[in-house]
Parts: C-alpha cells; structure tokens; sequence
C-alpha cells in the first residue's frame, strides 16, 4: 500500500487483500481512478465487480465483531430518535436502531472509525455500539429523521425571530453576549451552516453585516453564491457564537482577530481558520475551510503537464537554491508546495517549514507555526531552522526584505528552500524580489525556478455538452480551424450538481520558469520583466494562458474561465 489513504479507505483495503478478494495492483488502480474522479472509494471498487456492497458490508462486520442490518424507517423507534441531537447525528453520521440493556446500538456511515464511538459515548451519556448497514440507507434515515435542507434552517430561523427579536442583546458585556451565543437556536443555525459548506465543499463562508442586512455567503469553486439572507438582528449572535466556538474574544469588536475551529462535521474532521474584522455596522467574519478529505497532495494529480511535472521534480530534488510558487490568494500555492514536502520527504533528509497558519499536519516534517504578536516571524523562524541541521526548508511566504535575506542565505549554505509570492506571473516574481531590496546578483545565483499557478473552474460534468467554436473564439486563443483538427468545445448548460453554474470543480493552469544562464544575465542586468518573460518563452516556458487553452481544447474548461484569469505575453 504506498499512498497514504484515510483509516476507513486503508481498513477495507487489507481487508480486501486478507481475504484474497482483490490484488494490489487493483487496489491501486481503484485507489488512482478514486482521487482522479472524486467519487468514493467503494463506489468505485463496486464498478470494479470486484465484490457485491452487501458481501463487503457483511465483511466489515465480522471483522469489527458486530452485524450488518438493513434499515427500514418503519422500523426506528420513535423514542430513539430523541437519543441523539439532529447536529450530533449528521455530525458523526450515525442513526440509532435499538436499545438493549442501556446500550445504544447505532448505524454509522463509517462503522470503522473507532474514536467515533467513544466520541459518542460523551455526547449520548451511555454506551454505544456500532452496526453495520448500507450508506444510502442510512443517508435516507438521516434525511427523514434529522432533515438539513431549507425546510430545517426556515424552522431554525423561526424559533431564532421568536427568542432573538424581542431579546436585548447589550453588546459590551460579555455574559450577555455568551448567553446569546449558546442559545440552542443559534448553536442549531451555525452547525447547519457549517454543514452545507463542508457538503458543497465550500472553501470559505462569509458572514457579512449590513445597515440593513446581515449577508451570509459561500465561495465554491472561486465563486461566491449567497444563501437565504438571516434577519440583521442575528448577526450579533452567530458571530457571537462562532467567535466562542474559535477561542476569540468576544469581547473585543474593535481589533482583527484570527482562530481556529477543529471539529467533525459530517463525519469527518475539519479545520477552520477564522478571521473577524470590525467593519461599520459590525464585525464581519471569514471562516476558510481546510477538509482533509478533499486536499490530494500528489504532484501528479495537481494538473501540471507531464513536462512540467518532471521539471518541478527536478528542482525539489536540488541540494540547494530557490524555488518560488506565486499566484494570488486561493490559487493553491500552498498544496502545491506541500505536495513537493510530500514526495521528497524521507528518513534521510530533515525538513523544516514555517507556516502562517500550518494549515495540514504532514508526517515526518517539522512544521512551526509563525506568530508575528511573539514576533517569531518568517526571518527570525529562518535564523533558528539553520542551526537546526535542515536539508529543505518551506516558508510560507516571502513578505519582507528580512525574509528573503535569511532565504537567500540559507540558500547559499546548501539548503533547497520553497517559499510563495504573490505575484500576476513567475517573471514578475524577480521584480517583485528586486523591488524589495534583494541585490539582483543574489538572486541570480539562488533562484532555480518560479511556478506560475491559477485555479480555473472545471465544466461540470454532469451537464456538459460539446459544441463548435466560433472563428471569434479561435481568433481570441490564436488558434486556426485546421490546429483544431475537429475537436469541439466543452460547456455546462447548468444542472442542480452545478447549482446551475455549469461548473463544477476546479483545475490548476501553471508556468514554470527555469533560471537559465541566460535568464541569470538578464536579471543582473535589471531587464524588465517581460524581456524575461519572453526569454522563457524562447527557450520552452508554456505560459498559464498556453496552458489553459490546452485545457479547453480538452474539453476541461471553458474559454471564458481562461480568458478570466490569463492575460496574453
């Protein structure tokens, strides 16, 4: 088994081996075709014929030493139902089917998430066993004995107009505003917000208060999408609610903020950095989510051309120099860094990285958390990690002169260090450096190379449908009839997978840029950018508009997206 996997995905697998069911080499593939398309792992394993859902369910029973049932709503006690609070059971996944001596037996979606019962154990107050019984089963049960939909957060958002509107709500004292925050309603409101972002894989949630609204907001796929705006008097309360949730003080509505949230939702494990800032009518909070179980570090899967795979691979196998991820804010510089931390981790080498935050725990790799109010910043983590021994060091991002200094130096002494910036493209991370007072002769003897990255939204592939371009269209990508060679384009007509967008996922566009000779001369000789970006050009450099036309002339994405996020050399 050489991928790292979750526990449930790595159970089935040796179960699956044990029994002589299926080979490795299958798994593999299973596995590959799984992340590939996002679709679980057993719904692919099943398309395999490799074996039947019930002979595999029956598996995991016997070898958690309990039963496979079959659920039937006529069958659930009613009196069960009131066992577990509805956000306990969509939490966890679970659905109560009987009681016998004052244990609690339990359907769950994951029976072989062992913490799980003991998690269970605290909230319910007694004892728990888990069963075993179909998914689609048990998602049913969930939707008709604890339902999430609109229906659910219009019933919240009634008993929150009946508590909350008549309710005096005094801002400046904080056992009224920790009253406020527990109240049931709002507890209620704030988990089925998190749980439809963590359904629709949501990268942020906006909550946003108005003069005359409080807008709450998810981005998905680069998008933001608004949900059915809460009366403005709740926005003192759920804001309250979150900030208690993430350790900050609710007290303090004048100064930013940032937190965390780690909690299970839906079943699995979730991050959320939270960041609060007061704003005229109030505080406006950011959740960004970081779901493990979405996050593929794996070079391969990144959606880099094979060309520039090899390359990258190339320079994160470097003794020493510098290599640079830029792009804006969510374009998925970080995972791109972590999955080269990934793949060339290894007992012989020490890694170190300082992050601002550490956004994913990865084995075997010493991360530091910068905290700037401690004044242990990027350049003062960077002076401790070289008396630390290191072979490859991580910054999560270059800021200030300080920092690209100690890289620079680290770099010198024969350690490969990878950072981000945030500029529009990899020559304009050269400037970006020159500009913050970084002498041009250091960095043309560091800087081994610079990763342009954007993330396109993919077509959906639920609705998507081909079509011919138009001469327009081919003459906006520089493309003739004849380079065509009878491929059609790809759009989305839009369908409720897409909540009607016609897109659904999102793909990375990239450019590298390799620090040639050539390209080490033009940057001592302070060239402007584009000179350099045209050098690259001549000697191989695809630029992320290059790259994105492929992806549309593959049918990825749309030439609206590319054009949205490119700007042609």
């Amino acid at each position: 088994m050489p991928i790292e996997m979750d526990a449930e995905i790595s159970a089935i697998w040796h179960l699956l081996l044990d029994s002589g069911k299926a080979q490795e080499a299958q798994l593999e593939e299973i596995f590959e075709e799984h992340e590939r398309t996002g679709r679980s792992f057993t719904t692919v394993l099943y398309n395999y014929d490799i074996i039947e859902e019930d002979e595999l369910l029956t598996m995991i029973a016997e070898n958690l030493g309990t039963e496979f049932v079959s659920l039937k709503m006529g069958e659930i006690p009613d009196d069960l139902k009131g066992r577990l609070k509805p956000e306990v059971a969509r939490m966890y996944g679970v659905i109560p089917v009987r009681e016998e001596g004052g244990v609690l037996y339990v359907a769950a979606l994951e029976p072989m998430g062992y913490r799980m019962i003991d998690e269970l154990h605290f909230l319910v107050g007694q004892e728990c066993r888990v069963l075993v019984a179909r998914p689609h089963e048990i998602e049913e049960a969930l939707d008709n004995l604890y339902p999430e939909g609109a229906g659910t957060i219009q019933d919240v958002l009634g008993e929150l107009e009946a508590t909350h509107k008549s309710r005096y709500i005094d801002e400046t004292n904080v056992e009224s505003l920790e009253a406020a925050a527990n109240d049931a309603p709002i507890v209620r409101f704030v988990n089925i917000i998190l749980s439809q972002a963590i359904k629709d894989q949501a990268s942020d949630v906006h909550f946003e208060p108005f003069a005359d609204e409080f807008r709450i907001r998810y981005r998905i796929d680069g998008a933001l999408y608004e949900m059915a705006p809460p009366p403005k008097h709740l926005a003192v309360p759920v804001i309250s609610r979150i900030k208690v949730m993430s350790g900050l003080n609710i007290a303090e509505r004048r100064l930013p903020q940032d937190g965390r949230i780690e909690r299970r939702i839906n079943g699995r494990q979730v991050d959320l950095r939270v960041s609060s800032l007061p704003t005229r009518y109030g505080e406006s909070v950011v959740l960004r989510v970081l779901d493990r179980s979405v996050v593929n570090l794996d070079l391969d899967r990144l959606g880099m051309g094979k060309d520039v795979t090899h390359k990258v691979r190339m320079i994160i196998n470097r003794p020493n120099g510098i290599f640079l991820v830029t792009g804006p804010t969510g374009c998925g510089k970080t995972t791109t860094l972590y999955s080269g931390l990934k793949e060339i981790s290894s007992i012989e080498d020490k890694l170190l990285t300082a992050e601002d935050p550490v956004e994913y725990d990865l084995e075997g790799i010493m991360q530091v958390q910068i905290r700037e109010a401690l004044h242990m910043t990027f350049a003062r983590a960077l002076r401790a990690f070289l008396r630390q021994d290191p072979d490859r060091i991580m910054v999560g991002e270059i800021r200030d002169v300080e920092t690209a200094s100690m890289a620079i130096q680290a770099s010198l002494t024969g350690h490969l260090v990878m950072s981000t910036l945030h500029t529009n493209d990899a020559a304009g991370a050269i400037t970006r450096l020159i500009d913050m007072g970084v002498e041009p002769f250091l960095i043309s003897s560091t800087l081994v190379g610079v990763l342009g990255q954007r993330l396109i939204r993919r077509v959906c592939t639920a609705c998507r449908s081909e079509y011919d371009p138009e001469d327009r269209e081919l003459a906006l990508i520089r493309r003739t009839r004849e380079e065509l060679a009878g491929r059609k384009f790809n759009r989305g007509r839009g369908c409720d997978v897409c909540n009607n967008t016609g897109y659904r996922g999102r793909v990375g566009i990239f450019e590298l840029l390799s620090v040639s000779t050539d390209i080490q001369g033009m940057i001592n000789r302070r060239v402007p950018t584009q000179t350099i970006r045209d050098r690259a050009i001549q000697q191989g450099m695809r630029t992320m508009r290059e790259d994105g036309i492929e992806q549309v002339m593959a049918g990825v994405t749309t030439l609206e997206e590319v054009l949205k996020h490119t700007s042609f050399a």
